[in-house]
């Protein structure tokens, strides 16, 4: 899929266009056949979804409570809760907004990415990227989730993300 301008192939998009085809690659390369099911958490237009399916033969679906994905990709217009991460076999937040704690909570049950791009973590104190992503690194630790920090090869100051695997100690 060609990028330019913010835009995929008639697309326009906030943010770096190409972080898609990125995550899109990176998931195939880094779970391969070992996932079928995604759960693509507060996707927005649903560009992700769009290209796991097409490209890499995902099942995956949009969960957003606002309706505005491209025709023909899947989504369920529902506020995302971590229970629903027993369903799929990897969730995934790509700027989740309002979504990263359910993300984030979600790791407890199922394997994850989450790249936050806003304080969406904790409303009590104002936390830059960094702060953020060690508040979320610790509440994997206590809950004795596997992670690991990741940069992604995209044009943007919002490209670190948490790959993240429960563990038997921390599913509930």
């Amino acid at each position: 899929m060609s990028t330019k301008g913010g835009r995929i192939r008639g697309h326009s998009f906030n943010g770096a266009p190409e972080r898609f085809e990125v995550l899109a690659e990176y998931i195939y390369n880094h779970y391969g056949k070992s996932v079928k099911y995604i759960a693509d958490v507060a996707g927005g237009q649903g560009m992700l979804t769009r290209i796991l399916r097409k490209k890499y033969n995902y099942q995956s679906e949009v969960f957003d409570i606002r309706e505005w994905t491209l025709v023909g990709v899947p989504h369920r217009q529902e506020k995302f809760e971590p229970q629903h991460a027993g369903y799929y076999d990897l969730v995934v937040g790509l700027h989740p907004d309002g979504a990263t704690r359910a993300v984030a909570e979600a790791a407890l049950i199922k394997s994850t990415i989450l790249i936050p791009c806003c304080n969406f973590w904790d409303q009590t104190k104002k936390l830059g990227r960094e702060a953020m992503l060690t508040e979320i690194s610790a509440f994997y630790d206590k809950a004795s989730v596997k992670h690991e920090r990741v940069v992604f090869d995209f044009d943007s100051s919002k490209n670190v993300g948490l790959v993240s695997a429960p563990t038997s100690a921390s599913r509930r």
